[in-house]
């Protein structure tokens, strides 16, 4: 096991790391030992009682974050024609078809989101599947990412529209919630927007505990477990 540097052990001492914390408590202990530097992305990590292993339960979607992730987004619009036109009018970083995809093979990777029209999909999918799809930037229906209204779907990333997704080894759910810089109640407001779209998004198959275990943590900070059964 890699030894943890002095800072950290420093933070670890304030987090009882079996105590489950009530949101309140867990957000006001986040923000007490977040002391880097720069301003540290806060993660929540819920592990679900699922087996994402079956389609069924292989948990995807979007959810907008009211107060934002505190992160300027970069977004690649893969469209043509009048598409093309309306994402770039619409504030796309980056729009293109063909060369766009080379670009992307080549290695180019600076971008944080991808949009797709429809009717382009068959075309890009053999060649950015394998590149994109790890990465969990692959456009995707369910995630609402291929689709003709490209405007609306651009403002919404831009404006703070995350996906989720589980992992399917895990059946943990990871996402960003916003920034240490946040005030606490805007931080409580993400946390909560996230937790009732995984709670809605329950499968109708699953039987037991659902929400398992809920944890939130800053870049440079331990893990601050939370009571999951403030969302049952």
């Amino acid at each position: 096991m890699a030894k943890r540097g002095k800072r950290y052990r420093d933070i670890a001492e304030h987090v009882e790391s079996l105590n489950l914390y009530t949101v309140d408590d867990a957000i006001s202990l986040l923000k007490k030992t977040s002391t880097a530097k720069f301003d540290e992305t806060i993660d929540l990590a819920s592990r679900l009682g699922i087996d994402a292993r079956v389609a069924e339960q292989n948990i995807r979607g979007t959810v907008s974050l009211p107060h934002g992730t505190g992160k300027s987004v970069r977004v690649v619009v893969f469209a043509e024609g009048d598409k093309a036109r309306e994402a770039e009018e619409a504030g796309a970083d980056f729009v293109g078809t063909d060369e766009l995809v080379d670009k992307i093979v080549d290695g180019w990777l600076d971008f944080d989101a991808t949009i797709a029209t429809p009717d382009l999909m068959r075309s890009i999918m053999p060649k950015l599947g394998r590149v994109l799809g790890p990465r969990g930037l692959m456009p995707n229906p369910k995630a609402g990412t291929v689709t003709n209204d490209v405007t609306e779907t651009l403002q919404n990333i831009k404006a703070g529209q995350i996906e989720y997704r589980v992992e399917r080894t895990s059946g943990i759910v990871h996402v960003p919630i916003g920034k240490t810089s946040f005030e606490e109640p805007q931080i409580k407001d993400n946390l909560n927007t996230v937790m009732d779209a995984l709670v809605k998004a329950r499968p109708a198959a699953t039987k037991g505990r659902y929400i398992r275990s809920i944890a939130i943590s800053a870049t440079m900070g331990a893990s601050i477990r939370i009571d999951p059964q403030q969302f049952l």
